[in-house]
């Protein structure tokens, strides 16, 4: 089966603990998640440890480190092989002028590259799009120093598109990227952000669509705050629910309708006061029922913090952090998530995140049930 929708861009577990103080008490939380950056379920753990201040808890390891990449690892992005789960990629940014995207088999080996990228900065990968009367799979990566998104057939990672974006500015370089299936009509969208830029029209949304062979973009929006103090990179949308939500690095989480017909207007902005130093990379856990959990990277602390996808106490556009759940790679941008059974390696799933060391660590469940106690 195709993995539902990502809801996010880059970043969480396929299934670990979340920590969750009340009224002196931790209460430990499993999540795991199903398909791609898509859905979650939760189950509430038996413990229920008494005590008065909240312990994060062991990081959990790698089962897998994947071979280095040349430069600098950005962001991961997980392709589920519909014919053989344990034949599934992971397609990762090599960040650098002469840098690339590597693909890996999920033992780490590099098994593809895409060679002389300038700059790849984020990739996303969507399934299903309509190309020369067929539904393909597609990675979208930016390429920061072109000024330019270029997209991949997946797994063949031959090129079908590059769509130059933010034409006609002054600032441009391309860096986020997360790409919107709308769930009625099943138009495809890539909203694209860059290094610096205007608050207000700080990201474009392009509409994706085959021309001759070639994937073309149409922009059909132009919207997003800025608070000026550092850039914006991670982007995520929950396709179901219908929202974009955006890390503004020095300053908080953004929230904004994802359909460009329902408008420009800022819904919630969260998380001021939440994080040590830099906002990151966003996943979304769907429970079901327009429910789940938002977890953003804590870059400095090497923690993820945690949020209500449904918002709190009947208030969508609400979120007050409700945890914050540690992790073993440093400083990471960009992370991918699966629970689909990909072989003995990772039969309830995999976790990839980008991590310091020019590489990606791949946790298995298995590896993280070790850690319940």
């Amino acid at each position: 089966h195709y993995p539902l929708r990502r809801q996010r861009q880059m970043c969480i577990r396929d299934r670990f603990y979340i920590f969750q103080q009340e009224s002196g008490a931790i209460r430990f939380f499993l999540i795991f998640r199903k398909m791609k950056k898509t859905v979650f379920y939760i189950a509430l753990c038996s413990a229920l440890v008494q005590c008065t201040s909240l312990n994060l808890g062991k990081k959990v390891q790698p089962a897998v480190i994947t071979e280095q990449v040349n430069f600098d690892t950005d962001d991961p992005a997980i392709w589920i092989n519909p014919q053989d789960a344990s034949k599934s990629l992971i397609i990762g940014t090599d960040k650098e002028t002469e840098g690339g995207l590597f693909v890996f088999d999920l033992n780490g080996k590099i098994v593809n590259k895409v060679p002389g990228l300038k700059r790849p900065n984020n990739v996303d990968v969507e399934y299903g799009f309509n190309f020369q009367g067929k539904k393909i799979d597609i990675a979208v990566t930016t390429e920061r120093q072109q000024n330019k998104i270029r997209i991949y057939e997946v797994p063949s990672m031959k090129e079908i598109g590059a769509i130059s974006v933010f034409e006609g500015e002054t600032d441009r370089d391309p860096m986020g990227i997360s790409i919107y299936k709308n769930p009625q009509t099943e138009e495809i969208f890539a909203i694209v952000g860059r290094k610096f830029g205007p608050s207000g029209t700080y990201l474009w949304q392009y509409k994706l669509s085959e021309s001759n062979g070639k994937v073309t973009g149409e922009v059909v929006r132009k919207f997003g705050n800025f608070s000026g103090k550092k850039e914006i990179e991670s982007i995520a949308v929950d396709d179901e629910l219908g929202f974009i939500y955006y890390s503004d690095e020095g300053f908080g989480v953004r929230k904004y309708y994802a359909d460009p017909a329902k408008g420009n207007q800022e819904l919630a902005l969260f998380g001021q006061k939440d994080f040590k130093e830099d906002v990151e990379g966003i996943s979304i856990y769907d429970t079901g029922n327009g429910k789940g959990y938002i977890l953003i990277s804590n870059q400095q602390a090497n923690t993820f913090n945690v949020y209500r996808r449904e918002g709190d106490s009947g208030n969508a556009n609400q979120h007050s952090r409700i945890a914050e759940i540690p992790v073993s790679t440093k400083e990471s941008d960009g992370s991918e998530v699966v629970n689909v059974n990909l072989g003995s390696k990772f039969p309830n799933g995999v976790f990839v995140a980008m991590t310091n060391g020019k590489v990606f660590h791949s946790v298995s469940y298995t590896h993280l049930r070790a850690h319940e106690t």
